[in-house]
């Protein structure tokens, strides 16, 4: 079985020469038959791309972890995960687990394969991508995300997706 989606649609064909064209190719028609607001959602959900450019690796941090066998590891990461504007320090975290920062640092290593801080960036990125979707300006998604400012949120964007945050914003703003 070839990997094409191929539909017959208002009398003419669309296809698609694989799955990730075959997922766009269907958010292309999700949106010509619902209008963006419905195809960027599914586009969420599926964690894509509403029009995904050439090059950019797809984001979130959830669906990338392994699985965590420590408790106490997965209480930070689950505090974290809900306050990522919180000022989490290497103590504040290790004190949440009830463990040394020492231990932390280890269990992140050995269980995530990243460190705190990394782990927090990640997912402090992952909150401004979600702020800078729904239309906050550049500087909120900074604060409401723990950057703080505009320029450590376009830093810490531009080296983990090599776009910036405006114009990752304007990609999910409009398809049109």
């Amino acid at each position: 079985m070839r990997p094409d989606a191929i539909f017959i649609r208002s009398g003419r064909f669309v296809s698609s020469a694989g799955v990730t064209a075959g997922i766009d190719l269907t958010l292309a028609l999700v949106e010509e038959d619902h209008g963006p607001d419905l195809a960027r959602e599914v586009a969420r959900e599926l964690v894509v791309f509403l029009r995904r450019p050439g090059g950019q690796s797809q984001f979130s941090v959830r669906t990338e972890l392994p699985p965590v066998q420590d408790q106490r590891l997965r209480q930070v990461i689950d505090l974290v995960a809900a306050a990522p504007a919180e000022e989490h320090t290497a103590q504040s975290l290790a004190r949440a687990a009830t463990m040394t920062p020492r231990h932390l640092r280890r269990l992140f290593r050995d269980q995530l394969g990243t460190t705190p801080g990394h782990y927090l960036e990640r997912v402090r990125l992952e909150a401004a991508r979600a702020l800078l979707e729904a239309g906050t300006t550049v500087t909120s998604a900074a604060r409401a995300s723990g950057f703080g400012s505009d320029e450590s949120l376009r830093r810490a964007f531009h080296a983990t997706h090599n776009v910036s945050p405006s114009t990752y914003q304007h990609r999910f703003r409009t398809t049109r």
